[in-house]
């Protein structure tokens, strides 16, 4: 194997990969996934309480909007079982192109949907359909790009190689926030009306689901050109499949599933209180417990985020390169020890009483900068705590498992905490799951010497 290019062992006459293709391929459809997931959730917080939701109390019409964005993170592990069985039996080649099909016809179709107004409760049972749709694809697909990166990787390079998966969910949430500040920005949309009769709540919005369409297709094309990973492709030639992945992870693998889980949890709920939560705290949809709102207008936050996610992006392949020098649980432990520090801060950082714009955008990058570190090194640590011939299934099924844990409740749990609480519980909140993912890193042996063709 080259540097260049990576060689299908079990078909040796066939011309190698040539190892750009790989990175493209693994994080393109990456960015694409993520792309349609952060759609939603934007949506979630500015379009979907009005437009498929019976009107009545604000509060609840959010709540009941992010728990159908919620419920893509149960059908996550669902489809890290489907697609993994597949990836573990078939191969990882295939299981990446259904994924990404699941992911990019659920979004599409979003874009088509009526409204609670045309069909009334319909509405919402159609959008919660496509949204457990969007996360049976997110939930295979994971894994599969994971798996592509680090099972062609360089000898000492592996975190490296995991990492350009990991880039996606920072440029899918660029384009996915940016797209939808272009439209508001176009069609003049004040967000703080949210009249359902502007071009933006009736047409705009639907853009960036319908979009998205084309950008699977490139997608697809990319991923077609792909061969077998020859991590998998050995264990196929050894006789080292098994018949069911799911029933052999649990029998086998059963500590580092729950390990992996945890470490795991931090990260998600990091995110999802820094990207979806706040958004809603910071344009004044949530008051706290003082009585208090924020009232930093939507497209102004939207540009706020679009600053701090290029710090998410610049540090994801920082900690690639310190995952592979000092290793992923001893790098891991310290940025886990920085966000329990991040999240008890909240009460200063997210002061209503003192906040500013500039005091947001610094909360932001904090958050964002912590965020890029402690992600890079998952797609590297999470398929090397298993097995070749059960990687597929473990490493989707702890990444999954931990986005109910950590990231499906978290915007709404922080919703109410701070309504009844205030804000600086929520980052209580935060400090609370980053002490679960210590004890997960504490309790697993360090991973970057491990031979991946293990089983």
């Amino acid at each position: 194997m080259s540097d260049s290019a990576v060689r299908n062992v079990d078909h040796p006459d066939q011309a190698p990969v040539p190892r750009s293709r790989i990175v493209i391929a693994s994080m393109v459809g990456t960015s694409i996934e993520f792309f349609d997931f952060y759609i939603y959730a934007t949506a979630a917080v500015l379009v979907f309480p009005v437009l498929f939701f019976p009107k009545g109390d604000d509060t609840a019409a959010l709540l009941s909007s992010f728990a159908t964005f919620g419920l893509a993170f149960v059908a996550r592990p669902i489809g890290s079982i489907l697609f993994g069985h597949f990836g573990d039996r078939v191969g990882r080649k295939a299981t990446l192109v259904g994924s990404l099909l699941t992911m990019g016809i659920a979004t599409f179709v979003i874009g088509l949907l009526p409204t609670y107004d045309s069909v009334g409760y319909l509405a919402p049972a159609l959008l919660a359909l496509m949204r457990f749709c969007q996360g049976l694809g997110l939930g295979g697909e994971w894994s599969g790009a994971a798996l592509l990166a680090t099972e062609t990787a360089e000898k000492g390079k592996r975190a490296w190689a995991a990492m350009w998966p990991q880039l996606g969910a920072p440029i899918g949430f660029f384009f996915a926030n940016g797209t939808f500040l272009l439209l508001m920005l176009g069609l003049d949309f004040d967000a703080a009306s949210a009249d359902p009769d502007h071009p933006f709540m009736t047409w705009g919005w639907r853009i960036p689901f319908l979009a998205s369409a084309i950008m699977v297709a490139v997608g697809l094309y990319v991923r077609l050109k792909l061969t077998e990973t020859p991590v998998f492709a050995k264990a196929v030639a050894d006789g080292k499949k098994v018949k069911a992945p799911l029933a052999e992870v649990v029998k086998t693998s059963w500590r580092p599933l729950i390990a992996g889980t945890f470490i795991m949890v931090a990260t998600y709920t990091l995110f999802y209180i820094v990207t979806t939560w706040v958004i809603s705290y910071g344009t004044g949809k949530v008051t706290d417990e003082s009585g208090v709102k924020l009232s930093i207008s939507y497209v102004d936050f939207l540009q706020l985020q679009l600053v701090a996610v290029l710090f998410f992006a610049a540090c994801v392949p920082i900690s690639g390169r310190l995952a592979d020098r000092y290793g992923r649980r001893a790098f891991l432990i310290v940025i886990t020890a920085a966000i329990i520090v991040f999240g008890l801060c909240f009460q200063w950082l997210l002061d209503p009483a003192s906040m500013t714009d500039g005091m947001m955008l610094f909360f932001l990058i904090l958050g964002m900068t912590l965020m890029g570190l402690t992600f890079g090194p998952m797609s590297a640590i999470l398929p090397e705590l298993f097995p070749t011939n059960v990687r597929y299934t473990g490493s989707g099924v702890a990444y999954n498992v931990a986005s109910i844990l950590g990231a499906a409740v978290a915007p709404f749990i922080a919703t109410w905490i701070v309504a009844d609480y205030g804000v600086g519980w929520v980052g209580v909140y935060l400090a609370v799951a980053a002490c679960a993912t210590m004890i997960a890193l504490l309790s697993v042996r360090e991973t970057k010497a491990v031979d991946l063709t293990e089983v």
